[in-house]
């Protein structure tokens, strides 16, 4: 028994010698991966794109640690490495200069990353053992900073073992500023605030592990908190913007004058200019509760469809040339349609899922139409619907997030059994009609090592699937879940954008702890009353524009004009070029002609993009030939102002015989009746003294070509930022 005990405790140090040294020793996954990353040697614009680079390739910031240890110790005939020569090591050569590198000089002899390297080298390249603790998670020394501008601060970074150790891995991360202007991190963590008030978030990347701190920068001038605690709250959403306001120490800007909201809510709710009787009406109007009695008429006006419609057409609608342009009007009608029900939006997302049938009578199977394999599906489905991009995750794993190849697969597989019947695809010209059902059978296999996949939630548990159901039921259920977080948030957000000029998160269709919202608290809001209103946006529309903040001015105050995320006063947008066109054909009196769409369709009424229209091109609707989703440039241009200025059919508009011009030079109205009907018309507001005097002395001095003078007061309006934006 004692002879017993004596070899076991001998064992027992034996092994404890060997898990210490193994513990001590330099190897791949554990010590070198992350120097690998730190220098930027597997980043996309190096050896970790596609290729690699000069015949080198390594994973994407090291998410395939087998193979890079196999690239760096086996191919090139083993030229990369010497463990008998260390020195003569093609991998320590170039990272320290001492033989030409297109990446340039990485390290220095005498900096440690490099005597790891090295040390690693002379230890014969060993890989970190299987049973070595793996990295659990990273931590930053606070998750928020405030400081003051100009101010420098250091972050530190634990890593944090699955045997509870902990280890300084600030030297090794990988840092990044969402918003470099107001606050910018070095390769060391250093922190140093702009001068500007605000906020940015700080991802630090320790192999696949990411933190996130927030740096809150207030403006050096206090406000007294009895001005935020006066603030009027209309409704929920107020609440939260005063908060955030409160911390960075700016001032709310004025509420908006009638003329303005008026203008404003009618271009966001129906994409269309109040008429001069709907405006002065509405300004003639002294209730209080004028507003949002203007707000709810708006939401029941048969415009709203067809403008909100408009904007999901850019998400969803494909190119007709690719899948038939019968195909392409039908899915068009079902999105109007679901529109003019209001339809829910968790209905609306399920139906379009689980489409099944035909092409040609059932809408929504035509968004499978277009994307027909499962990978293409996963995509669109993942960014659209839970505001996640898994598009890097189909090549390697995402390298701002947590999923992997695996997830993206799994997720694929949903679609695995999608069946088509009927004509394919026979671009450019797409005609047949096809049938969409549930296979029997179907599978997706992972590209790396060919297993096939099982049908996988991204998170969270999804319904079982039997053979005789379709999987995509499955996942529509899922996403559609009031559990599942992401799926209100994205919607919200995308609306919240549309009406406040900027999302909560940027982009609005990239969700993700490396991103995170201006205001965390503001997005929950939104999202849980957006599920308790049984997933209604003309609710959630109705509730953003009841809400103070959505009413604020867009002229900034002394402490808040800088601010361009936390909403302290309105933002001001580009009208859209399908809304512009509309505007310019109602102000001018002359409807436009659209290829394929009765006389007198407006644009937002169009079924395609495939219709000739300089206006529009210059404008930014989505090219014919891009594939949906199809974000937008707000951007203003020279293109566009030229267009506005010098457009021949602009010009026919404003002089036609039976244009808005003429018909006012017909009706003998004074010139100070002319002036106003075209402020009216084209800025949904009476002309100030200032303004009237000078219009009308204008049209005084010209009374041999009174009509003329007109019609150049009219081109000057609709040249003037104040037609061209939304305010």
């Amino acid at each position: 028994m004692t002879t017993v005990r004596l070899i076991l405790t001998l064992l027992g140090a034996l092994w404890g010698s060997c898990w210490v040294n193994a513990q001590s020793q330099v190897t791949f996954e554990r010590d070198i991966q992350p120097i690998l990353a730190k220098y930027a040697c597997n980043s996309g614009s190096c050896h970790g794109k596609a290729r690699g680079q000069n015949g080198f390739s390594l994973s994407l910031l090291g998410y395939d640690s087998a193979a890079d240890h196999e690239a760096i110790t086996t191919e090139g005939r083993g030229r990369r490495i010497f463990p008998n020569s260390p020195d003569a090591s093609l991998l320590l050569k170039k990272a320290s200069g001492q033989v030409a590198h297109g990446g340039g000089k990485k390290l220095t002899l005498d900096d440690p990353n490099f005597q790891k390297l090295r040390q690693w080298v002379i230890d014969g390249c060993p890989k970190t053992p299987a049973k070595t603790p793996k990295i659990d998670r990273i931590t930053l020394d606070s998750s928020q900073f405030v400081m003051n501008p100009g101010q420098k601060k250091s972050l530190q970074v634990t890593a944090h073992y699955t045997d509870s150790s902990k280890e300084d891995v600030t030297h090794l991360t990988i840092f990044q500023s969402n918003e470099s202007g107001l606050v910018s991190v070095d390769n060391n963590g250093q922190l140093k605030a702009g001068l500007l008030p605000g906020e940015a978030a700080i991802m630090a990347r320790f192999q696949e592990r990411f933190a996130v701190c927030h740096c809150l920068i207030p403006n050096p001038v206090s406000i007294n908190p009895s001005v935020y605690d006066s603030l009027p709250r209309s409704n929920p959403l107020d609440t939260p913007i005063w908060a955030k306001l409160k911390q960075l120490n700016l001032a709310p800007s004025a509420l908006s004058s009638d003329p303005t909201f008026l203008r404003r809510v009618y271009l966001d709710i129906i994409g269309k200019l109040p008429s001069p009787v709907e405006t002065r009406t509405f300004l003639e109007d002294k209730s209080s509760d004028k507003r949002v009695r203007l707000i709810d008429a708006l939401l029941i006006r048969p415009e709203y469809a067809d403008f909100w419609a408009n904007k999901w057409t850019d998400l969803l609608r494909p190119n007709p040339y690719r899948v038939g342009i019968k195909a392409v009007f039908n899915f068009d009608g079902w999105i109007r349609e679901s529109f003019r029900q209001n339809k829910p939006y968790d209905q609306f997302v399920r139906e379009l899922l689980t489409a099944k049938g035909s092409s040609f009578r059932d809408g929504a199977t035509v968004l499978f139409r277009d994307r027909r394999e499962p990978e293409e599906a996963t995509t669109m489905v993942s960014q659209l619907f839970l505001g996640i991009r898994l598009d890097c995750a189909k090549c390697h794993h995402h390298p701002f997030e947590v999923w992997s190849q695996d997830d993206f697969y799994s997720f694929a597989a949903y679609f695995a059994r999608l069946g088509h019947r009927g004509q394919g695809i026979s671009a450019p010209i797409s005609g047949g009609e096809e049938t969409l059902f549930t296979a029997k059978s179907g599978s997706v296999k992972h590209p790396l090592h060919g297993k096939e996949m099982s049908p996988k939630p991204l998170f969270g548990k999804a319904e079982n699937i039997s053979e005789k159901s379709d999987p995509r039921e499955s996942l529509a259920q899922w996403i559609t879940s009031p559990d599942n977080p992401f799926f209100a948030r994205v919607i919200v957000n995308r609306v919240w954008m549309d009406l406040m000029g900027r999302g909560i998160v940027e982009p609005v269709d990239d969700l993700r702890a490396t991103n995170p919202p201006s205001n965390g608290p503001l997005l929950e809001t939104l999202a849980v009353d957006f599920r308790k209103s049984g997933y209604d946006l003309k609710k959630l529309i109705r509730l953003i524009a009841t809400s103070h903040a959505y009413a604020l001015s867009s002229i900034p105050n002394d402490t808040n004009s800088s601010d361009g995320r936390n909403y302290s006063r309105h933002y001001r947008q580009r009208l859209r070029a399908e809304v512009l066109l509309d505007a310019v054909c109602d102000v001018t009196g002359i409807p436009e002609a659209f290829d394929a769409m009765p006389p007198g369709s407006r644009a937002v009424e169009a079924w395609t993009f495939r219709f000739n229209s300089l206006f529009l091109d210059s404008f930014g609707r989505p090219d014919p030939n891009q594939d949906p989703p199809c974000e937008r440039m707000t951007e203003t241009s020279v293109v566009q102002a030229l267009h506005l200025m010098n457009s021949p059919e602009i010009q026919r508009k404003i002089t036609a015989e039976d244009g808005r011009v003429a018909q006012l030079i017909k009706g003998n109205k004074t010139n100070a009746e002319i002036v106003t009907e075209l402020y009216l018309h084209c800025f949904s507001r009476l002309p100030d003294k200032t303004e009237l005097l000078r219009e009308e002395s204008r049209l005084v001095k010209s009374k041999t070509k009174r009509r003329e003078s007109v019609e150049d007061l009219l081109w000057a309006l609709l040249n003037s930022p104040e037609f061209v934006f939304k305010d």
